[in-house]
């Protein structure tokens, strides 16, 4: 059986925890619905355990383990802190994860009705978030570059789309995503940004913002792909409440991050596809999330 079929049950997760962290092994264990590159288990009250999926790198995860406990003193919401190691073994070859378990619902099986709490919520964040991060911050080669750096996989989408749900729009779209290739390119030094901010990527509570979570994109670059968020995660209106709370993004970012939040829109789309247009996973919730969120970029702020 190769890694991408070993099934991940709560036995498995129970018979790593004996191994390795005995401890822990006897609390409840108890699948939680949801995850793509990683598949979480609700560990107790308190904790979690991130197995990896899908994912095949581990650096993913190792950067959550250096990284989080560091940004976590800093932020104004409730973020993941790695607890405890676990090492790739006979019966599970990946490494895993106990972290500590953010209370809330994603927002992909929720909705935000505070729309102004939730914008000034977002704004506080990211404000905390995005400082200069250290000489030794982690980079990514696969995101956080400019938008023009990312025109392939923006036209693999719109094309995958176009036939179907996207036929009135591609010309629309287009014009969106080629504003951001042309805005000017970040100039201030990398800052901490989260990198994959999108309605599985957060959770909420009495109707706003209560937690961010999978720090797995977790990279020191530009701030335009978590402004992104104020479209793919607000409702409408709270984009512009979102960047007057903010108050430290200039036109050319809130350009580029338009374009990335249609990207992102079309990524959520596509998962939330069904057979050989959509792409593997299986979210069909992630389809009206990006649709939705699409909306909004089309009609600006």
């Amino acid at each position: 059986m190769i890694e991408s079929e070993i099934e991940i049950s709560e036995d498995l997760v129970r018979d790593l925890l004996r191994e390795q962290h005995p401890d822990l092994a006897e609390l409840p264990i108890r699948e939680v619905a949801g995850g793509w590159g990683n598949q979480m288990w609700r560990l107790g009250d308190e904790l979690a355990v991130r197995m990896q999926r899908k994912d095949t790198r581990p650096d993913l995860q190792l950067k959550e383990r250096r990284w989080l406990p560091t940004l976590a003193s800093r932020l104004p919401l409730p973020i993941p802190i790695p607890v405890r190691d676990g090492a790739p073994s006979e019966r599970f070859p990946k490494i895993w994860t106990v972290m500590t378990w953010v209370e809330g619902t994603p927002l992909d099986h929720g909705s935000i009705t505070r729309v102004d709490h939730a914008a000034d919520t977002l704004a506080a964040f990211l404000k905390a978030l995005h400082v200069e991060a250290p000489a030794d911050g982690p980079t990514d080669s696969d995101v956080g570059g400019h938008p023009k750096d990312c025109t392939d996989g923006f036209e693999n989408f719109l094309r995958a789309l176009a036939p179907g749900p996207m036929a009135d729009d591609v010309r629309a779209v287009r014009e969106v995503w080629d504003d951001a290739v042309a805005a000017p390119e970040w100039e201030g030094p990398p800052v901490w940004v989260h990198g994959d901010l999108h309605p599985a990527n957060v959770v909420i509570a009495q109707g706003t913002l209560a937690g961010v979570i999978d720090f797995g994109a977790v990279f020191a670059g530009d701030p335009a792909w978590d402004l992104a968020a104020a479209w793919l995660l607000l409702p409408a209106g709270g984009a512009a409440r979102f960047f007057d709370t903010y108050a430290q993004a200039d036109e050319a970012a809130v350009r580029r991050a338009r374009g990335l939040a249609a990207m992102k829109s079309l990524f959520l789309m596509l998962m939330g596809q069904n057979g050989d247009r959509g792409l593997p996973g299986g979210k069909p919730n992630w389809g009206p999330a990006g649709r939705s969120a699409l909306d909004r970029v089309l009609k600006g702020l």
